[in-house]
């Protein structure tokens, strides 16, 4: 009985594993890589040696392994790069005979190449894109392992102008499908038109047939609502030739649509399903979103019908600590963050970004600006002493861009199409500035006749323009520009069907009436007051985007700052003044944060040019939210609000009350000496308190607080460490020195504290304190284990945080 039971369970299995494989299999190769930086020249052979590398989880960004020194270049953070290569092993076996293999890639920085078994299958050099290779050729399946080798070769550290990071920093992945499947990007959903009554979809699936003999096969095509109902489905029969590959569209018709919005994400699913002779040997699942938009010259951005100015920032691909490998839930927190002070739109500055922020930005509701490149050719310039210090590099992507420019918008294009976020795709940042590297009389005296002439953009622009179009007509094709003024010299605004404008608001109003029918935007823009409330008012203006939602590494001035201060939040993701004053104007919900600084700082602020006190791009004035200052030092005390009136309060004292009018520049200011205690501000509407910020100082430093900001799937934990007195609150000038713990598998991805100029080792297990506080990351290896961190310092009481 015991035999009978046990043959009746194996078959039972391998029919379930003759059904699994009877459709596509996809494996993340995160686990189980081999590292090591250096050349060896035979490190692509399977018989290679590699026991002695290091043991790595991908994503994995080598330049944060390493010190950052003050050779390897400001526009890359001080990071370091070089060449590295990466090996993993896997089986397969016969079960696979006559299925095609895939190997994929979301991202290597940068100048990847690729063998499997010795043999080599390509390369791609730029670092952003998604590309793959197809391994059925040189695949054994007999059971033995099959060895993947990639090599990276990021050995010009000075490429970029902002922090790349080097390897294989985003999402590998190893794939199966029958011979008869969708092709990978194979699937393109529209919505060709949508109102509250019914949306019309369209469903492409490129078929690729990859079997010796021709196949005949049933195309279903289903759409399945947010509650997992299908709501409309079509279906259609078609022969493939051998080696034949085509295009198939099927029409389908939703009724009353549940319409995607920053207010109401609502996804759903495009289901496509292969069968041959009945049987299921292909599906690929699509989330997609149903709404319809427009950029109109005159009266801006609609979506679904109703007017919405895009309140937008610009976000760089790091995340402060982690470098270029950031995990999905991280990303997470950043975007939710945003979303809680009021921002709906995000610019991908300035190269495609992982996919998962895409599909974060789908189920959040956040808008899209998918931006491709940062220069064309030639390169642009490469600080490495420091922004605008000193003599600067030329090597990067403009030394590639002839001949992978299009390939790699493509890549772009193909790849997120199907997102509901994107509403625009732009083929490029600022690849029109002035004298760098192109220049136009039209400049004048600034005009540099050896440099080359603008009217190359007219050279390098369209194939992009002609591209994007081409595989996506249904969203509008821009770029930021620097320098609107020669970009309409030589005809380069023109292509775009919107045009952005990067810190030219002046321009607003006369290109507006000399171009009536361009579509005007802020692509780029500065913090000021001013800036956004040309948006506000001006309704043919769709749209702002900061320059930018979080620091960022990079572009960075004289070492050892490692990065760029002009987010609304810092590295390590804590909101700034500037994020307050942002909530101010964009929140709909009833905001007041409090901020101070010497009224001598706020004196040079406005001597500076700046305008209001405590907003400047530059951040001249220091402003600070906390309440600990010298005594009796004449003190500028700052009020972001939204709400009809705001109280001052000082130590239970009424120091006064101002309404919004007597905002200067979106700020209310009071001016009164420093007295220890407690500063609250209080919001009313009609007479009642709707909102509520306090400030209190701070006694000496004496333990360390943790707080689980966000805890996510993928077992990546967030953990806010504090530096606090004896009352628990914060101490803003505390640095000590912090012994992270972890126990329980836990192990520590990066450890940072917002200060830029902070070069400590992110993974190391002690870090400093910056305003009394920081971030840890952390991963659990297993979630169902019990974890625990203990953070002690010298002088401070310990922490421990169970997990």
């Amino acid at each position: 009985m015991k035999t009978r039971h046990r043959t009746a369970i194996a078959a039972a299995l391998l029919a379930l594993g003759a059904a699994a494989f009877a459709q596509r299999q996809v494996q993340r190769l995160d686990a189980g890589w081999r590292f090591q930086k250096g050349d060896p020249g035979a490190a692509m052979q399977p018989a290679f040696d590699d026991r002695g590398w290091r043991v790595v989880r991908v994503p994995h960004d080598w330049s944060m392994d390493e010190p950052f020194r003050p050779d390897f270049g400001s526009g890359n953070g001080y990071a370091a790069g070089g060449i590295a290569w990466y090996r993993r092993s896997f089986t397969a076996g016969a079960e696979q005979r006559g299925r095609v293999a895939r190997i994929s890639f979301d991202g290597v920085y940068d100048h990847a190449q690729v063998w499997i078994n010795g043999q080599y299958l390509g390369g791609r050099p730029y670092g952003y894109s998604s590309f793959e290779f197809d391994l059925t050729r040189y695949l054994k399946l007999d059971g033995s392992p099959n060895v993947l080798a990639v090599r990276v070769d990021h050995s010009r550290e000075a490429d970029s102008r902002y922090f790349t990071g080097s390897g294989l920093y985003r999402d590998a992945r190893l794939s199966f499908t029958d011979a008869l499947h969708i092709a990978p990007w194979g699937t393109y959903v529209t919505t060709p038109a949508v109102s509250a009554a019914r949306a019309d979809v369209k469903a492409e699936a490129e078929l690729v047939n990859a079997a010796a003999e021709a196949r005949a096969f049933t195309l279903r095509s289903e759409v399945v609502a947010p509650d997992g109902r299908v709501v409309a489905a079509h279906e259609a029969r078609a022969r493939l030739a051998a080696g034949e590959r085509r295009t198939l569209s099927h029409r389908l018709a939703v009724d009353r649509p549940l319409r995607w919005s920053p207010d109401t994400p609502q996804l759903y699913t495009l289901r496509q399903t292969v069968r041959v002779d009945g049987k299921p040997v292909d599906q690929a699942d699509t989330p997609f979103g149903i709404r319809s938009f427009r950029f109109d010259p005159d009266t801006g951005f609609s979506l679904n019908g109703r007017p919405l100015k895009l309140k937008g920032v610009c976000l760089h691909h790091d995340a402060g600590s982690l470098g270029a490998a950031v995990p999905a839930s991280v990303l997470e927190r950043r975007l939710r963050q945003l979303k809680a002070i009021g921002v709906n739109a995000i610019r991908t500055s300035h190269n495609p970004p992982a996919p998962e922020l895409l599909d974060l930005a789908d189920r959040l509701g956040l808008l899209v600006q998918a931006e491709a490149f940062d220069e064309f050719t030639p390169t642009k310039n490469k600080w490495i002493a420091g922004w605008n210090v000193g003599v600067p590099g030329r090597q990067g992507y403009g030394e590639l861009f002839a001949e992978w420019g299009v390939r790699d918008v493509e890549a772009m294009v193909r790849r997120d199409r199907n997102h509901p976020s994107i509403v625009m795709w732009s083929v490029g940042n600022e690849v029109d500035y002035p004298n760098d590297p192109f220049s136009h009389p039209v400049l004048g005296a600034k005009y540099r006749p050896a440099a080359p002439p603008a009217s190359d953009l007219l050279r390098w622009g369209p194939p992009l323009v002609d591209a994007v179009r081409r595989l996506d007509p249904t969203r509008p094709v821009t770029a930021a520009m620097a320098s609107v003024e020669m970009s309409d010299a030589v005809g380069f605004a023109a292509l775009f069907d919107v045009a952005g404008y990067n810190y030219q608001e002046a321009r607003y109003a006369a290109d507006h009436a000399k171009f009536p029918r361009r579509v005007i935007y802020g692509s780029e823009n500065r913090h000021d007051y001013r800036a956004w409330a040309i948006v506000r008012d001006t309704p043919w203006i769709s749209a702002q985007f900061l320059w930018t939602g979080f620091d960022y590494l990079g572009e960075a001035p004289a070492w050892p700052q490692r990065g760029a201060d002009f987010g609304l939040f810092d590295l390590a993701g804590f909101m700034k003044p500037r994020g307050a004053f942002r909530a101010s104007l964009w929140s709909e919900q009833p905001v007041v944060h409090l901020a101070a600084a010497t009224a001598s700082a706020t004196r040079v602020a406005s001597q500076s040019g700046q305008g209001a006190p405590l907003l400047d791009q530059q951040k001249r004035a220091r402003v600070a939210a906390h309440w600990n200052w010298p005594a009796g030092e004449p003190m500028v005390v700052s009020a972001y609000a939204n709400t009809p009136e705001v109280q001052l309060w000082l130590n239970g004292r009424r120091v006064g009350t101002q309404q919004a009018a007597d905002a200067i520049e979106g700020v209310l200011t009071w001016t009164l000496p420093f007295e220890a205690g407690e500063l609250k501000a209080v919001g009313l509407r009609d007479g009642r308190p709707v909102a509520e910020s306090r400030l209190e100082t701070a006694g000496a430093a004496a333990r360390i607080e943790l707080q689980r900001v966000a805890a996510g799937a993928d077992g990546v934990e967030q953990i806010a460490f504090f530096v606090v007195d004896a009352a628990g609150r914060r101490v803003p000038d505390a640095a000590h020195r912090l012994r992270f713990e972890p126990q329980g598998g836990l192990e520590i991805l990066g450890i940072g504290n917002g200060n830029l100029a902070d070069v400590d080792d992110p993974r190391d297990a002690e870090h400093a304190a910056f305003e009394g506080r920081g971030l840890a990351v952390l991963r659990r290896a297993d979630p169902h284990q019990p974890a625990r961190l203990r953070v002690t310092a010298a002088g401070l009481a310990p922490a421990e945080l169970a997990l």
